[in-house]
């Protein structure tokens, strides 16, 4: 059970709240589009849906603690994490991120052809993020993209085709996650530019980095706003997207230019973000 909690740690697995909501969400989009409401449906592809979306987070997740072992080791924020204190081996991380990056692929495959054959797309992706600090500044939009994919892999996974609702969920969840990146790479700003790793706020600063990050949760709000426009879920959506918009207002005005000590609490918020969409969506599609 120790190793198991070490594991779980290594990997923030309760961080999965974030995505998961969303891909949830965008399947339900794409079946009350189609209205395939069968037991198959709703029973073995939600399943799969969600190994694929934890699987792919884990190896993403394990991927970016590789890579950054050197530096979490130097920073007093990160020295506690599993690989730096060595409550993990280099070696065990490795074998950990290629069991989940097989099971994710695994996962795709029993979603279909399509989910298959764009799996290897998803995990380059999710992988680039971790690089992405050493060669540009905008590395925070890099992670929105990332979590960008959990929608659009939602919608498909259970057979929707076109439409406006993924493009929607996906840029509403990537500048989501861009924009509380962006307050969570705040903290690392001095570390980040002793050791030449890049980010919004070493490139613009800190006061025009909570700037953009508060410009990324604007259009996050009025991405999901616009999805009322093609779709038909009425006031029970609309007064889901406004209860988001508070949630967010609420973690922005937690961080300023001058006091970044409640990061940690402004981040944590956002386990609330997801959930609270999704149970306001599925209301939506099934009372109103």
């Amino acid at each position: 059970m120790n190793r198991l909690a070490t594991y779980a740690s290594f990997v923030r697995v309760s961080h999965s709240v974030f995505a998961l909501p969303f891909a949830l969400t965008g399947a339900l989009l794409a079946l009350h589009r189609t209205g395939e409401w069968t037991a198959a449906t709703l029973g073995w592809r939600l399943l799969w849906i969600i190994v694929a979306m934890v699987t792919a987070r884990s190896a993403a997740m394990g991927f970016n603690r590789l890579v950054d072992a050197r530096f979490d080791a130097l920073n007093p924020r990160t020295a506690s994490r599993e690989l730096p204190r060595g409550a993990m081996t280099m070696g065990e991380a490795s074998i950990f991120v290629a069991v989940s990056a097989a099971l994710f692929v695994f996962a795709a495959w029993k979603l279909g052809p399509l989910c298959f054959a764009l799996s290897p797309v998803a995990l380059a992706i999710v992988f680039w993020y971790s690089l992405a600090k050493r060669v540009t500044s905008y590395t925070q939009l890099f992670l929105g993209l990332a979590m960008a994919v959990a929608p659009v892999g939602g919608w498909l996974a259970v057979g929707g085709r076109g439409g406006w609702e993924p493009w929607l969920l996906g840029t509403a969840i990537g500048t989501w996650v861009g924009g509380f990146d962006v307050l969570y790479a705040c903290q690392d700003l001095e570390f980040d530019r002793a050791h030449g790793l890049r980010s919004i706020p070493v490139r613009f600063g800190l006061r025009r980095a909570l700037v953009i990050s508060r410009f990324l949760h604007v259009v996050t709000v009025l991405c999901l706003a616009a999805l009322a426009a093609v779709t038909d879920l009425g006031w029970i959506y609309l007064a889901g997207v406004g209860g988001v918009a508070v949630l967010l207002a609420w973690e922005q005005s937690m961080v300023s230019e001058h006091d970044l000590s409640q990061v940690k609490r402004a981040f944590d918020l956002n386990g609330y973000v997801g959930v609270f969409y999704l149970v306001t969506t599925a209301l939506a599609v099934y009372v109103g």
